[in-house]
């Protein structure tokens, strides 16, 4: 058995504890893992090789929840994040399954949150849209699902608003080429472009 001689509070994090066994340091642990320390208790090696992996656990879900603080992310984007500070595979398995059960991560609400902002402040076409889904890591079915009610001839029409006194005074051939390439750079199928530059031609022709 270990004894333990000395529970210190880390110093830049007080949440934390530094554990000494037999007069040495052996760990660190999060205060909430084990509330039930205390300088005398003796403990196993086994006790101490569980209560490690429950900080382990304890940290990586604290991480992930520091990481959604900013914004809501995909579930792969928590995943990668963890990876890129050397959590195992299950602890990170284990940690999404927290999150879930918690609803804090959603990877339909994600998408649909992400194309909504979309819609609202950087019209994308659907094509534009899947692909940054898709790297973001959600799956086809998930990505569908978020852009099937997506009006592309609406969210072109409204990069058409927002570049309109840029192309509004050009003649057609320069008014179709730029008004096409900011609308394809987008992200929006050829028939959209060509439907959408179109209608804008010949609403300019009525007004001029």
């Amino acid at each position: 058995m270990l004894k333990i001689t000395d529970i210190q509070p880390q110093k830049h994090d007080p949440s934390r504890l530094n554990v000494y066994l037999n007069g040495e340091f052996a760990f660190g642990i999060a205060r909430v893992v084990a509330p039930w320390l205390k300088v005398g208790q003796e403990i196993s090696t086994e006790t101490m090789a569980e209560l490690i992996e429950k900080d382990q656990r304890e940290k990586a879900y604290q991480r992930a929840l520091n990481y959604l603080s900013y914004r809501v992310r995909s579930e792969e984007e928590v995943r990668r994040n963890l990876r890129k500070h050397e959590v195992p595979d299950q602890v990170i398995e284990d940690t999404l399954d927290k999150l879930r059960d918690k609803a804090l991560v959603d990877d339909q609400h994600f998408a649909e949150q992400w194309v909504e902002n979309r819609s609202a402040f950087h019209p994308r076409g659907k094509r534009a849209l899947a692909a940054e889904l898709r790297q973001k890591g959600l799956a086809r079915q998930t990505i569908d699902q978020a852009l099937e009610d997506v009006d592309e001839h609406q969210m072109a029409q409204k990069v058409v608003d927002k570049k309109w006194n840029r192309v509004r005074d050009l003649d057609w051939p320069d008014f179709r080429k730029k008004l096409f390439g900011y609308l394809s750079r987008r992200g929006f199928h050829y028939g959209v472009c060509r439907e959408v530059v179109q209608q804008a031609w010949d609403e300019r022709e009525k007004t001029s």
